[in-house]
């Protein structure tokens, strides 16, 4: 590539350089993979003419360019034109445009700019990231050529003397259109074939212009409209408070802390209303594994224009949904993660509902939080954003605390109904567990029947997947593990094998153990599908469904069991997380979670948080209804501070304690932390390169003198090895995350790893395995 191809938009020319250097118009542009750029081409005439809409380059559009010695075709993103003076000899020119219409605004790139500082993470990988795959291979689309007549068309036809009644009735026909025609519509509305159509396109007095159309456009489903309910006093504070910063025109953070059942919803469906009553748009997030029809039939019962933005989704689906959004066709985009980066154009509010969730956070490159991206964008559009829980992350709650949020409370549910009462069943009483073998204690049993007896409906939670979640051999202590990871496989009976839940590795289950070869083998632990075969054999009479990722892999699955749980079709529902939020069904009078500590323990300073929020989450799916409601937790540590706060729905106790305890070790939201991850196939070589970064961090750390900057590790990560490769970990920590970020591009610089080995750098991690 010619010598400084990358820098011209920021270097000073040398002083020979200006001689010979010319005004050109300059195109700055990212490759998605690849060095990271940006890099500077050329503009041809041809391609800058604004006259040609559609063949101009211009921010936010993909180009193809020439790269490299060889000048391979790759296809990038033009993020900057401008005109320089600069030596053309010493830039190749762009190629041709991708894109009919930009695909990013000044403000997403922008913000993705920002994202790729901030989460040490290439630009280009952000913007493939941000622009679905369906958009850039325009999926659901295809070629189709319009036509139309070229000026005094008429009078040209006259002139050459044509004398062809169908071609003068074709020509006149798409003269008189409003719009361009294809040729099948020329033909149809002149009544002649098409062989007029093309001899008057030979004969140059019709125009054939490409574009592409959409394919396939599904009819809206129609749902009847719905009216705002009545607030009560707290909700109506609320959305007063939400109003007054929408009617401010700044941006500003809102914590919504609303107790399980308090209304948060008609509270962001009245201020969305608000919203579009001046033509702007809402984006909603909430986690995928919310996005239940439940929750869209509200959004779509009060918004005529609503898009849904799910992993489900087909890619034509998901372009077409863009391209609505971008055309400011529609008022309110719900949608999960990824839906922050929806390309309104007219943005007037942003909502992530269930803000706490994990989900929010990606767990692959770029490893951004939704929450925080969607911070960036308030504060770039100047609009409110809306963090809505029961269990607020305790990021958002001590930015409340000083004063950078807003924090509202609803503290009451709707229609004064009552919290759920909440017992704790401690395992270690032999009184408690001394009831058959199975996960179900004596105490939940008869809870159960008395809900079931009484016309309710039951809610079991149990977050583990599979049969028996270990097979182990008690002769010599063998545990069946993965190949590939460092976990024991999981035995699921449904299709007899023993699964890797991280890379999928199957292995048929043994009948006796590979080591000793004692017949005693045994099958450990309970999963989702052992209790759901439990739940039949002790309540045969009643109906039962479980949800989990294994039942519910095929698309429409979860919507079809929850309409027919909503209907009373069966009295039991089981599962795992995915049934423990954004529920809503009255008649369930009972929640029991088998095993509350399935969490705790894990090598995780949030352990405790997701435990607290977990078992609050899913005890708020009871008690909605007349017949009120209770929780049964099951545990083996019922004085721990989480699960005590649980109990007793008492979200700031909770927050109090363990926010000293994040406090005492330095840990967020008091610290900043940036997890570096490094793996390979061999051991050794993992376990150097590991060792050779985190001595160039602690190096970087040292050269800066920066106070309360450490660097911890590296070690074996807790997951030990994960789909074949060796992991090691290590982390920096300290009060500003900004040293620490140039910390990690210190330690980067010039560093390469032996082949095979990678590295990731994690900002704000939200997975410690």
């Amino acid at each position: 590539m010619p010598r400084n191809q990358q820098s011209l938009f920021d270097a000073e020319p040398e002083a020979w350089e200006v001689d010979a250097a010319e005004l050109h118009t300059v195109a700055s542009v990212v490759l998605p993979t690849g060095p990271k750029g940006p890099f500077d081409y050329l503009v041809p005439a041809s391609l800058a003419d604004p006259q040609d809409a559609e063949q101009l380059v211009e921010q936010g559009r993909r180009v193809r360019v020439p790269f490299g010695r060889g000048d391979r075709a790759v296809t990038g993103y033009c993020v900057e034109v401008g005109v320089k003076r600069v030596d053309s000899q010493r830039l190749k020119s762009i190629a041709g445009v991708v894109d009919s219409r930009a695909l990013l605004s000044a403000a997403m790139l922008r913000l993705t700019q920002w994202m790729a500082d901030y989460y040490l993470c290439p630009w280009g990988q952000v913007l493939e990231a941000v622009v679905p795959a369906g958009v850039r291979g325009m999926a659901g689309t295809r070629e189709v050529k319009f036509l139309t007549a070229v000026p005094d068309a008429l009078q040209k036809f006259a002139a050459l003397k044509l004398r062809s009644p169908q071609q003068r009735k074709a020509l006149e026909t798409l003269t008189a259109s409003e719009r361009p025609l294809t040729a099948p519509e020329l033909a149809e509305s002149a009544d002649c074939s098409l062989a007029p159509i093309k001899s008057l396109v030979k004969q140059g007095l019709i125009e054939a212009v490409a574009a592409r159309v959409a394919t396939n456009r599904d009819a809206a489903e129609v749902f009847q409209r719905e009216s705002p309910l009545e607030l009560n006093s707290d909700q109506a504070a609320a959305l007063s408070t939400i109003k007054s910063k929408l009617d401010a025109g700044k941006a500003a953070g809102i914590v919504l802390h609303g107790v399980t059942g308090s209304g948060k919803t008609e509270v962001y469906l009245q201020a969305i209303e608000h919203v579009a009553s001046f033509r702007r748009q809402a984006i909603v997030l909430v986690p995928e594994i919310s996005l239940t029809p439940q929750t869209v039939r509200r959004f779509r019962a009060r918004f005529d224009r609503v898009a849904v933005l799910h992993s489900h989704l087909t890619d034509a689906e998901r372009h077409q949904h863009w391209q609505s959004i971008a055309r400011g066709d529609v008022e309110v985009i719900v949608g999960a993660r990824s839906a922050i980066f929806a390309p309104t154009p007219h943005l007037g509010l942003i909502v992530i509902d269930e803000e706490h969730e994990t989900t929010f956070k990606q767990d692959q490159a770029p490893r951004y939080h939704a929450r925080d991206v969607a911070w960036q964008r308030a504060q770039a559009e100047q609009i409110p954003l809306v963090l809505g829980s029961a269990t607020p992350s305790l990021e958002a709650w001590v930015r409340a605390q000083r004063g950078e949020f807003e924090k509202i409370s609803l503290p009451k549910r709707v229609m004064n109904l009552p919290l759920p009462d909440v017992m704790t069943i401690d395992m270690r009483d032999p009184a408690q567990t001394r009831f058959g073998r199975g996960a179900i204690t004596r105490p939940l049993h008869q809870a159960m029947v008395e809900a079931l007896r009484g016309g309710g409906q039951v809610i079991l939670l149990l977050n583990r997947r599979g049969f028996s979640t270990h097979i182990q051999c008690p002769a010599c202590g063998f545990v069946l593990k993965c190949e590939h990871c460092d976990l024991a496989l999981t035995y699921h009976r449904q299709h007899n094998t023993a699964l890797c839940h991280y890379c999928d590795h199957e292995a048929p289950p043994p009948r006796a153990c590979p080591d000793c070869k004692s017949p005693a083998i045994r099958y450990g632990g309970v999963g989702t599908q052992k209790l759901e075969e439990e739940v039949r054999s002790r309540f045969p009479d009643y109906k039962c469904a479980r949800m989990d990722v294994d039942s519910m892999r095929q698309r429409g699955s979860h919507d079809n069991v929850l309409s027919a749980f909503q209907r009373g079709e069966f009295q039991i529902l089981l599962g795992t997380q995915m049934i423990a939020k954004g529920l809503d069904f009255p008649n369930v009078t009972l929640v029991g979670v088998i095993n509350a500590d399935t969490a705790l323990h894990l090598p995780d300073f949030r352990a405790s948080e997701r435990t607290f929020q977990l078992v609050a989450q899913v005890a708020g799916r009871t008690g909605r209804g007349k017949k009120g409601g209770r929780v049964l937790v099951q545990t083996l540590n019922p004085e721990h501070p989480a699960i005590m706060a649980a109990v007793r729905h008492d979200y700031p106790r909770f927050a109090d304690h363990e926010l000293a305890t994040r406090r005492a070790a330095h840990y967020p939201p008091f610290a900043s932390m940036i997890r570096l991850i490094v793996r390979g196939p061999a051991e050794a070589t993992a376990r150097e390169t590991a060792n050779s970064l985190g001595e160039r961090l602690r190096s970087a750390v040292a050269s800066m003198d920066a106070a309360g900057l450490r660097v911890v590790g590296p070690g074996t990560a807790p997951i030990a090895r994960l789909r074949g490769e060796f992991r090691f970990h290590l982390q920096i920590q300290g009060p500003d995350g900004a040293l620490l970020r140039q910390a990690v591009r210190e330690a980067a610089t010039g560093f390469a790893a032996p082949e095979g080995v990678r590295w990731i750098a994690d900002v704000d991690p939200w997975d410690m395995q």
